[in-house]
């Protein structure tokens, strides 16, 4: 059974991230939130590409599905920053 943190390590070796977060609990079906500066300026389906060229044959055989979210770092402080702003109110 393929585990999340096998996945974020994959993708971590072959894509420069600032932040990798896959769930999953059954060993097929995968949430992934990833931050990368190599996102910026590029389309999502631009960003998808690099996630599963990252992630190579997996996707053809252990991984049934796989939900992506790609964010760039500013994108990510931004919404960081809405997040401990509401928090606080």
């Amino acid at each position: 059974m393929l585990l999340p943190n096998q996945i974020e390590e994959i993708i971590g070796a072959n894509l420069d991230c600032n932040f990798i977060e896959v769930k999953g609990d059954d060993g097929t079906h995968f949430e992934a939130t990833i931050v990368s500066s190599l996102f910026k300026g590029e389309s999502i389906i631009k960003q998808h590409q690099m996630v599963y060229q990252a992630l190579g044959d997996m996707m053809k055989q252990e991984i049934h599905a796989l939900s992506i979210k790609t964010i760039t770092p500013d994108q990510w402080e931004k919404s960081n920053k809405s997040i401990t702003e509401i928090k606080n109110d």
